[in-house]
């Protein structure tokens, strides 16, 4: 099932005890918030498009086939800047993996 976001949507594709998997879609022009996690870690593997990924303030680009780990307590977002969706796959693991594990340092979207 479609979780929409004001950025684009995810999809849970395995949600266990040890780890999650989603797939992440940014729409054009959009970006998720400027971010951490107390408890998880997360390693995101781009599949469609070119993001540019921020991470503890650092901007990196990453297309199809590349990959990056966010440690945990690591500010960190994604940012489509191109014409087509940007879509990868988010791996989390850690302690506790629920959505309410999130900082919002900056967000377009008035969520911080």
């Amino acid at each position: 099932m479609k979780e929409h976001r004001p950025w684009g949507y995810f999809e849970i594709l395995s949600n266990e005890e040890d780890h999650k998997v989603k797939r992440i879609v940014v729409d054009p022009g959009k970006r998720l918030s400027l971010q951490r996690h107390t408890n998880r870690a997360e390693h995101w593997y781009m599949l469609k498009g070119e993001a540019l990924v921020t991470i503890d303030r650092d901007d990196q680009p990453l297309k199809r086939g590349e990959s990056v780990d966010i440690p945990r307590e690591t500010l960190h977002r994604v940012k489509n800047s191109g014409k087509e969706p940007v879509m990868f796959i988010e791996v989390q693991t850690g302690d506790y993996l629920g959505e309410d594990d999130i900082e919002r340092v900056e967000d377009d979207f008035g969520r911080a």
